[in-house]
């Protein structure tokens, strides 16, 4: 049985805390370095349903992407929604560990298992990091499809691979035009519409797209039509879930630690329902 300080220490070759952005908070939010660890559940949030999972699946450590706090608190109260979780998790000693943007950035990341679940195949990164002499690593995703399909119908692969949430797929853009290349970054990505302008792709696959950068992204027509895809901030990180899984069970045999992990199939997209407005858009609102 391995210790945590031995597994964690595996987790930090495959996502180096040092390639964090400067904003941000991973690692190791509780656990004993020295607890011993046989079940370990992967997951996107480390949330209250998530942390209850665990509990009855008896783990030793869970792993999220998204951090607990990501900007600081003075409380660790059972009374607060972050304190209960926190509490938890010590009374069941269970170990948390947070890979966030060092793990978005990762070759294998997020964007190769949000790539690999929709069957493209990966060109290299949207941005690439500068600290990497073989230009694998970075933020995003470059992609090519096996044929040319329309933008409708790539919605429809991405409504079909990604797990089921109540927003589905939006689209901003000719739902005819053909996509021969994709960029992808799993999370939020407007912030990268201009490394994606640059990149010559069709379509851009992402989540939380706001009204007035896609406005603004739509209006640039110059040197070509760019399709835009929205899915939920979850649906598209939950791919890497798997991944991380899998290449920890790798690490696991290697060592002959026999862990046995998990990915939670809990689903933590905050929302639950969807109704659709009037399609007919040609004349004024009703």
């Amino acid at each position: 049985m391995p210790r945590l300080s031995e597994v964690i220490a595996a987790l930090d070759a495959l996502w180096p805390p040092e390639r964090a952005e400067g904003w941000d908070a991973v690692g190791t939010v509780c656990g004993d370095p020295d607890q011993g660890v046989t079940r370990v559940l992967f997951a996107v949030d480390p949330v209250q349903d998530v942390v209850d999972e665990a509990v009855k699946l008896g783990a030793d450590l869970l792993v999220t992407h998204h951090p607990l706090y990501l900007r600081g608190t003075t409380t660790v109260a059972a009374g607060t929604f972050k304190g209960r979780v926190v509490h938890t998790l010590i009374k069941n000693d269970i170990a948390l560990h947070v890979a966030h943007t060092n793990a978005d950035r990762a070759d294998p990341g997020v964007s190769d298992a949000l790539a690999g679940a929709l069957d493209l195949r990966v060109v290299g990164p949207l941005v690439p990091d500068p600290t990497d002499p073989e230009g694998r690593r970075g933020l995003g995703r470059v992609c090519e499809l096996d044929h040319p399909v329309t933008v409708s119908e790539f919605a429809a692969r991405v409504a079909g691979r990604l797990p089921a949430t109540a927003q589905g797929i939006r689209v901003a853009g000719d739902p005819d035009a053909l996509v021969r290349t994709v960029a992808v970054s799993g999370g939020s990505g407007d912030s990268l519409f201009d490394d994606v302008r640059a990149a010559g792709v069709d379509a851009f696959l992402t989540a939380d797209l706001r009204h007035h950068p896609v406005s603004e992204f739509t209006a640039v027509r110059a040197p070509s039509p760019l399709a835009l895809l929205d899915a939920a901030h979850w649906a598209t990180e939950w791919p890497w879930c798997e991944l991380a899984a899998t290449q920890l069970d790798e690490i696991s045999d290697r060592h002959g630690w026999d862990l046995r992990v998990h990915v939670s199939k809990t689903v933590t997209d905050p929302w639950t329902a969807h109704a659709a407005s009037n399609t007919d858009t040609s004349g004024a609102p009703n």
